[in-house]
C-alpha cells in the first residue's frame, strides 16, 4: 500500500473492457410511468441500455440477506429491492436504467439522453409521521409503512416502576449519518464464455456469501464463479450489503454482452446508492431508587429502515441488547418499530445501533444523577455488575439468535482507571473552577458500554507449510484496513514457531477459499483468528508426528522454533519444516494407510454466541458560547476486548472509531427536505472531522479473556464509536454548566444545533 502496489477494484483494466453508469430516480416516491431509452441507445460510443423491461426474469427482488431471529410474536415485512426499479421508485438514487458504453464519460453522457416520465407521490420522510394514520405507503400492499415489530422483556417493569423513588422519563433522537469511506464502491466482471468462469472484483466485506448468491442467481455452479475483494479503502459496514445493485447487474450484462465491464462509485452517488444508518426516535424511561440504583428500563423507539428492509433486523436488535451495558438491570421492557420510508436503506455502519443504546442508558443516568444529587462516576459504579456476575445472562435474545449473554467482564476498575486517567476527581474540584473562574466553559464526560462481538455463524482457515518453509495461511474473510495480514500471521507464527514473516496470508479470494461469512461485528480476529489457531494447532500436531519418524524419537521429546523440529536439548539444529513438506508429499513409494499429503490442515471456528468486549470512554472538552464550537481537549478509551494479539492494531482500530464517532456526535448530519431530497450530498456541505478536530487519543487496555475460544479474543473493530456520542454530550452539558435548560438528546449535535440549544436558553 505505501508503494502504490496495491490493488483496487478500480485498478482493474482488462481488454476490451467497457464501463457502467446509472440512470438514477430523482424523486424519493413516485409511480414510474416510462423510461425513454432510445436516444440513450443511439448516443455514440454506448454498447447497451438496460431497464427492468429488458431483464425479464432476472428481474427478481433480492434475497433478504439477515433473516430475523426467533423472537416470539415478532413481525417482520421483508421488502428487498429490484435490480431496476419497476412500476414505482422509493428514494432517491435508486437506479432505473443501466448504461453501457466504451467509457465511463461516453457513459455518463448519455444518461442526459434517458428521459424518465415519474409521476411524484409525498415523500414519507418523518419516522412518526410514517406512522400516522393516512401517511403515504412506501409499499402499497402492506397496511402501514411498518416494517417490523419486536417487543422483548426481563423481569417486570411495571413492578419496578411502582416501586420506584425516582422516575427519569425522556425523548431521545439519533439521526442518520453516513459511512463515507474513502474508497467508494467499484465492481468489476469479466466472463469467459469458452471456460464458462466468471471473475468479479466486489469492494465487498463478504465475498464468499457474494459468490454463493450470484452464482444461484445466474445459473451458474460455485465453482464457476470467483469473487475476489482486493485492498478495500474502508468497509464500515455498508460493504457488508448484498446484494446491490450493481453487484446484480454488472455479472448478468457482462455474460449477455462477453466483454468485461467496469462501474465505479462517485462521491455523489454514494451519498444516495450506498446504505446509510443510525435514525432513531426513542421514549425511553428508568426507574431507580433514591441511593441511585436502576430498578428497571423501559423503552420504545422507531427505527428508520429506509425503502427496503434487506438487512433483517440487526441494527434494533443491537440498540435492544446495548442499552444494557455494563449494568444490573433486573427489569428491562423494550419495544420497537422498524418504519419504512423515502429515504436510502438503512444497513448497519460501524456501531450497528449500538451508538443508539448507549446514548439512551447513559443520558438517562446522567440526568438521574442530577436529580437525585449523586456523582456521576458513582451512580454508575453503584450499577455495574460484578465479576462474580459471569457469564450473566440478560434473556433477551441477542442478533446472532442466541439469548444475550456476557461471557466475562470486570467493569469497575475499568471504570475507575478511566476516571483516574482523565483525571476526573482534580478536574471538577480543581481545574473547572479555576478555569470557570477565567470565563471559560469546560466540562468533562465519562460513559460506559458493552458491546456484542465475535458472533458465527463460522469462519474457516487453511494453514499449509510449502516446501520453501513457507507457511501460507488462506482464509475467506475480506480485509478493508484492519491489519487482518499481521494479526493472523501472528497467531499462525505463535502455534507454529516460526517468524511472523514467514507466513504469507491471503485473504477475500473465493478461489482460494471457499467457505465463510465476511468482515463484520467485530468478529475477524475472534473467528477468523480462532479457525487460523487452529489449522495451525492441526499442522504442528502432523510437523510434530512427522518429525518423529524422521527423527526416530517420540514427540514429545521434539520442540519447534524457527521453522526448525529438534529434539529437545540437542546440540544440532534440527530438521527445518520445508524438508518435512518434501517428505510429506512423496511422488512415489507406498504409504500407511490414512496418511495425508503435506503439512496442510482446514479448520473452522463457528461459536455459540459472541463475546463481549467493555469500556469506558472519557472527554475534556471546552464550548465557545458564542460560537457553539466544541474543542476537544483530551479524549481517553479504557479498553477490554480480551487477550491482545497486537497492541498497536488495537489502538489503531479505538482511534479510528473514535473518529468515526466525533464526527456522527457533532460534524455529520445528513439534511433531508419534506420530500426527502438531501440538500448536503457532498464534502462541501456535509462535515466530517478532519486531522485538526480529532484529538491524541489516550488509551489503555485491560484483558478479560473470552472463555468462549481457546485464544480469549474478544472484538474490537466498533469499540471507537459506540460511546462517542454520549460521553461528548455529557461533556459538553457539564462545559455549559450543567444548566437544566441545556440538555443534550439528539445526536449529532451540530455546531448549528448547539448554538440554538444554547440561545434557547439565554432567552428563557
Amino acid at each position: 500500500m505505501l508503494t502504490g502496489r496495491a490493488m483496487f477494484v478500480d485498478d482493474v483494466n482488462l481488454p476490451g473492457m467497457l464501463h457502467v453508469a446509472f440512470v438514477r430516480s430523482m424523486n424519493a416516491h413516485g409511480t414510474l410511468k416510462s423510461v425513454d431509452v432510445e436516444a440513450a441507445r443511439a448516443h455514440a460510443g454506448v454498447v447497451a441500455v438496460y431497464t427492468a423491461e429488458d431483464l425479464g426474469d432476472y428481474s427478481k427482488p433480492a434475497p433478504l440477506l439477515v433473516n430475523p431471529p426467533p423472537i416470539p410474536g415478532h413481525v417482520f415485512h421483508a421488502c428487498t429491492p429490484l435490480p431496476l426499479a419497476k412500476d414505482k421508485v422509493r428514494y432517491v438514487g435508486e437506479p432505473i436504467a443501466m448504461i453501457v458504453a466504451l467509457s465511463r464519460y461516453v457513459a455518463e453522457d448519455a444518461l442526459a439522453d434517458v428521459v424518465v416520465d415519474i409521476d411524484p407521490i409525498e415523500a414519507v420522510v418523518d419516522l412518526e409521521a410514517a406512522m400516522a394514520p393516512g401517511a403515504p405507503l412506501v409499499h402499497p400492499h402492506l397496511e402501514s409503512n411498518a416494517a417490523a415489530h419486536v417487543v422483548q422483556r426481563k423481569g417486570d417493569y411495571a413492578t419496578a416502576r411502582a416501586a420506584a423513588d425516582v422516575l427519569i422519563k425522556r425523548r431521545f433522537l439519533y439521526d442518520r449519518g453516513v459511512a463515507a469511506a474513502i474508497e467508494n464502491r467499484a465492481v468489476a466482471v469479466e466472463w469467459n464464455a469458452r471456460a464458462e468462469e466468471m471473475t468479479i472484483w466486489d469492494t465487498t466485506q463478504a465475498p464468499i456469501p457474494i459468490r454463493n448468491g450470484l452464482a444461484k442467481m445466474l445459473g451458474l455452479l460455485e465453482s464457476q464463479v470467483r469473487v475476489v475483494a482486493p485492498f478495500v479503502g474502508g468497509g464500515f459496514g455498508p460493504k457488508i450489503m448484498m446484494f446491490y445493485p450493481e453487484e446484480l447487474l454488472l455479472p448478468w450484462a457482462a455474460m449477455l454482452l462477453e466483454r468485461p465491464l467496469k462501474w465505479t462509485e462517485d462521491r455523489q452517488e454514494n451519498f444516495y446508492a450506498t446504505t446509510q444508518e443510525r435514525g432513531q426516535v426513542h421514549e425511553s424511561e428508568m426507574a431507580l431508587s433514591r441511593d441511585g440504583r436502576i430498578l428497571g428500563v423501559r423503552d420504545w423507539f422507531l427505527c428508520d429502515t429506509g425503502a427496503y428492509d434487506p438487512y433483517g433486523l440487526t441494527i434494533p436488535i443491537n440498540t435492544q441488547c446495548t442499552l444494557l451495558g455494563p449494568y444490573d438491570i433486573p427489569n428491562y421492557d423494550t419495544e420497537f418499530t422498524s418504519v419504512f420510508t423515502n429515504k436510502p436503506i438503512v444497513t448497519p455502519v460501524r456501531g450497528a445501533g449500538r451508538q443508539h443504546g448507549v446514548f439512551v442508558s447513559e443520558r438517562l443516568l446522567d440526568i438521574a444523577a442530577r436529580e437525585l444529587g449523586i456523582d456521576r462516576v458513582e451512580i454508575r459504579k453503584r450499577n455495574l455488575l460484578g465479576p462474580d456476575r459471569f457469564p450473566h445472562n440478560h434473556e433477551i435474545m441477542f442478533q446472532d439468535s442466541a439469548p444475550l449473554v456476557y461471557d466475562s467482564g470486570d467493569y469497575l476498575p475499568t471504570l475507575e482507571q478511566a476516571a483516574d486517567l482523565i483525571g476526573y476527581e482534580r478536574f471538577i474540584r480543581e481545574d473547572q473552577p479555576r478555569l470557570r473562574a477565567e470565563g471559560r466553559k469546560v466540562g468533562v464526560g465519562i460513559a460506559c458500554y458493552v458491546e456484542g462481538t465475535g458472533i458465527g455463524p463460522y469462519e474457516g482457515a487453511r494453514v499449509t507449510v510449502e516446501p520453501s518453509g513457507t507457511v501460507r495461511v488462506a482464509t475467506g474473510v475480506g480485509t478493508q484496513g484492519q491489519g487482518h495480514f499481521t494479526v493472523l500471521a501472528q497467531i499462525v507464527a505463535d502455534a507454529l514457531g516460526v517468524g511472523v514473516e514467514d507466513v504469507r496470508v491471503v485473504t477475500g479470494d473465493t478461489r482460494e477459499f471457499h467457505w465463510g461469512t465476511g468482515t463484520f461485528a467485530s468478529r475477524g480476529a475472534v473467528v477468523a483468528g480462532s479457525a487460523c489457531h487452529a489449522a495451525a494447532t492441526s499442522v504442528r500436531g502432523k510437523i510434530l508426528d512427522l518429525a518423529s519418524v524422521v527423527l526416530g524419537v517420540p514427540a514429545d521429546r521434539l520442540e519447534l522454533g524457527g521453522g526448525r523440529v529438534k529434539i529437545a536439548g540437542a546440540a544440532d539444529n534440527g530438521i527445518a519444516f520445508g524438508y518435512l513438506a518434501g517428505r510429506a508429499n512423496p511422488l512415489r513409494g507406498a504409504v500407511r494407510p490414512g496418511t495425508e499429503p503435506g503439512l496442510e490442515s482446514t479448520a473452522y471456528f463457528g461459536p455459540d454466541r459472541g463475546s463481549t468486549a467493555s469500556g469506558v470512554h472519557a472527554m475534556i472538552v471546552e464550548v465557545d458560547p458564542e460560537t457553539a464550537n466544541v474543542k476537544i481537549q483530551r479524549y481517553l478509551v479504557v479498553h477490554d476486548c480480551g487477550t491482545i494479539i497486537n497492541p498497536l492494531l488495537v489502538e489503531g482500530q479505538i482511534h479510528g472509531g473514535v473518529a468515526h464517532g466525533i464526527g456522527n456526535a457533532f460534524f455529520e448530519s445528513l439534511v433531508y427536505d419534506g420530500q426527502a431530497q438531501l440538500l448536503n450530498a457532498s464534502f462541501m456541505d456535509y462535515l466530517l472531522p478532519t486531522a485538526t478536530d480529532v484529538p491524541s487519543i489516550e488509551t489503555a487496555h485491560r484483558e478479560t479473556p473470552s472463555p468462549f475460544n481457546v485464544l480469549g479474543l474478544k472484538g474490537v473493530g466498533e469499540a471507537g464509536c459506540i460511546p462517542t456520542g454520549a460521553v461528548f454530550a455529557q461533556a459538553v452539558e457539564d462545559a455549559l454548566g450543567a444548566d437544566p435548560r441545556i440538555e443534550i438528546r439528539e445526536i449529532p449535535m451540530s455546531p448549528n444545533r448547539l448554538f440554538e440549544l444554547i440561545e434557547e436558553a439565554r432567552k428563557s
